[in-house]
């Protein structure tokens, strides 16, 4: 059915060239990784120096003639050169500088821990209802330290820690689930090619700092991981605990 709309589509912008006083190339931008159409590409002739935007369906048409160079330009996008060879419409895709990061699902539903800390809130009101900053609540990562809020909730009452101490605790615990998000293991081994043990050790001894997270952008980001898979791979066992050693 996608193959037969495109068809369509393409048919469609032939014909859109044919009636065309001006002879012009037309054509739709695709995302290389996801197959989605993207908009606001700026198109550009070398030859001419006329310049386009594609649509919001991702179509362009630009006058253009067989030997002409056409640069495709986005932002987060690496730039695409092409040359016209006749006047067929074409079908672009642009590979992103930088590699989206994956989603966490949670019971087959997409969440963010934005998402996740919203879910928390609804369903953990009576734990949290007295709280002075409820923008502090904070859910904890699966697998992570301690049971449901409610039961560390009762805990922290039992035993007469205030609220504060409560808040402190999750705070850091959601701080490490963003960490989690973003430096998770399938953008690493993408990244640096490594697998198994070895990127298990990799991200335990490189794992970056909450404020960078939040604050780095995609290609600082991934700079990074890059720049610590060198220091990695020249010296491995650094940052490595000593063995225990028994006093027989």
């Amino acid at each position: 059915m996608v193959i037969r709309i495109l068809s369509i589509t393409l048919l469609c912008l032939m014909a859109l060239n044919g009636f065309s006083q001006e002879k012009s190339v037309a054509g739709i931008v695709f995302d290389k990784s996801s197959q989605f159409r993207i908009a606001k590409v700026n198109v550009v002739n070398l030859n001419t120096g006329k310049s386009v935007y594609n649509n919001f369906n991702g179509v362009f048409t630009i006058e253009a003639q067989p030997g002409d160079e056409l640069i495709f330009k986005k932002q987060d996008y690496f730039s695409d050169t092409i040359k016209v060879d006749n006047y067929l419409p074409l079908a672009i895709y642009m590979t992103r500088t930088a590699i989206q990061l994956e989603e966490v699902t949670i019971r087959d539903s997409v969440l963010n821990p934005r998402d996740k800390l919203a879910l928390t809130k609804k369903q953990n009101s009576k734990a949290y209802g007295t709280l002075a900053n409820r923008d502090l609540l904070v859910t904890p990562r699966a697998g992570g330290a301690g049971g449901s809020i409610d039961a560390l909730w009762n805990m922290f009452s039992r035993e007469g820690k205030d609220a504060e101490k409560l808040r402190n605790y999750i705070d850091q615990d959601y701080k490490q689930d963003v960490i989690d998000y973003r430096f998770n293991r399938a953008l690493a081994g993408r990244i640096t090619g490594l697998k198994d043990k070895q990127l298990t050790d990799f991200m335990q001894k490189y794992r970056p700092g909450y404020y960078f997270v939040i604050k780095a952008s995609e290609l600082e980001f991934i700079a990074s991981i890059k720049s610590n898979l060198k220091r990695y791979l020249k010296n491995p066992n650094a940052y490595s605990l000593q063995p225990l050693t028994s006093s027989n």
